[in-house]
């Protein structure tokens, strides 16, 4: 065990399942013609990929024409926000102080047409302040979008409330579910968007694909020209085998009935016991505290730290993860979607978490391919490596 490495930043991307680089591999060697070809390699992979459609609809219970497959969910992001404002007449659109960077850049490209960008405040968990729900959704309000789940503190959002409250007022909402479905899938009805944006890599999945998942009433414009290949809204080639792994890493995800503030289960029925014991671990050092939420509005693999030494002096977060890394234990600090120097998190801020710890946070998240006694031998590193900078 000593030379083994353990990942733990499932939040970032996950690796795939035995059986999806299979299936893909079998596609590709079977089904490699074009889908729109007439020929008959061509309808082979034209099969491939409807079958796989009809899979991907049946676990989020929606007919297969709801789908719009992407290369993921920043594609997908961009898609909803974009494709449904160009529908509308410019108003105002909401979205969290926690947002994904790509959910900021397609606000912001609103913004420069005219549109009005408004944040929804969080509190000192990373949860919407639902206090301010009646006031962001009035008018001129036309579109909300409200991660479901936020990668860097773990803060699963109540988007059935928002969403019941947009629907009584005529607002398309979209969700960026990406981190919240790779922990269990549900109805999309369940959840009562108009939009949810959704990444394969994140469960297991390949790289490279995602979905676009939109109600029957929610009018779409697309982004770019082509051969109107996904009803006309995203034109390219289909990538028959991407969307095939997608759909068996799907496949295998449990299912679960969403609650107002109720969390998924997560991937196996021991990972939230399994983030627990590795949470009060780690815990025990001293400079070592929790941040966001509790476990009842937390997704069930995540844990997020703010690290000092035992002093109370911050530590950088990115020097940990590297320290960490070196002792075989692969983790985050942030968001792995943010690249470049190290600077303070945006999350963090909106938290109102002090400046001097705002370069502190560092994420873990696991997956079921990690045993109980490879968290303990992972605690055991991060003691040994936190106890570097005394």
């Amino acid at each position: 065990m000593e030379g083994s490495d353990f990942y733990l930043d499932a939040a970032a991307t996950t690796p795939p399942l035995p059986a999806v680089i299979a299936a893909m591999q079998q596609v590709q060697q079977t089904c490699w013609a074009n889908p729109s070809s007439l020929h008959r390699p061509g309808l082979a992979a034209a099969e491939a990929l409807e079958r796989a459609r009809w899979r991907l609809a049946d676990r989020f219970a929606v007919q297969p024409d709801q789908l719009i497959v992407t290369s993921g969910a920043t594609e997908s992001v961009h898609l909803a926000i974009q494709g449904c404002a160009a529908r509308l007449k410019p108003g105002r659109i909401v979205i969290s102080a926690v947002e994904h960077p790509a959910v900021i850049a397609a606000a912001m490209n609103l913004q420069a047409r005219g549109w009005m960008v408004e944040t929804w405040p969080v509190d000192a968990q990373g949860l919407i302040r639902l206090e301010e729900l009646n006031r962001l959704l009035s008018p001129p309000t036309q579109l909300v979008s409200l991660i479901a789940a936020q990668s860097e503190i773990g803060a699963v959002q109540p988007i059935r409330i928002v969403a019941q409250a947009c629907r009584q007022r005529g607002i398309v909402m979209h969700t960026d579910a990406t981190q919240l479905i790779p922990q269990g899938c549900c109805s999309f009805d369940a959840l009562g968007v108009d939009l949810l944006s959704v990444s394969a890599h994140k469960f297991q999945g390949p790289r490279g694909v995602g979905l676009l998942i939109r109600s029957r009433d929610t009018e779409l414009h697309p982004l770019q020209g082509g051969g109107g290949q996904e009803h006309g809204l995203r034109s390219g080639t289909e990538p028959v085998a991407l969307v095939t792994g997608m759909a068996e890493a799907l496949a295998v995800l449990p299912h679960y009935v969403p609650d107002e503030r109720i969390c998924p289960p997560g991937s196996t029925p021991f990972i939230q016991q399994q983030r627990d014991a590795l949470l009060a671990s780690l815990l025990k050092r001293p400079g070592v505290s929790a941040i966001g939420p509790d476990a009842s509005q937390r997704l069930p693999h995540h844990i997020s730290l703010l690290v000092t030494t035992a002093d109370g002096v911050p530590i950088p977060g990115r020097e940990l993860v590297r320290r960490l890394a070196a002792a075989g234990v692969s983790c985050s600090s942030g968001s792995a979607c943010s690249s470049g120097a190290s600077s303070d998190s945006p999350v963090l801020s909106a938290m109102q978490v002090p400046p001097s710890l705002r370069r502190s946070g560092i994420r873990l998240t696991l997956g079921p391919w990690l045993t109980s006694d490879d968290l303990k031998e992972v605690a055991r590193r991060f003691e040994t490596t936190h106890a570097t900078f005394s």
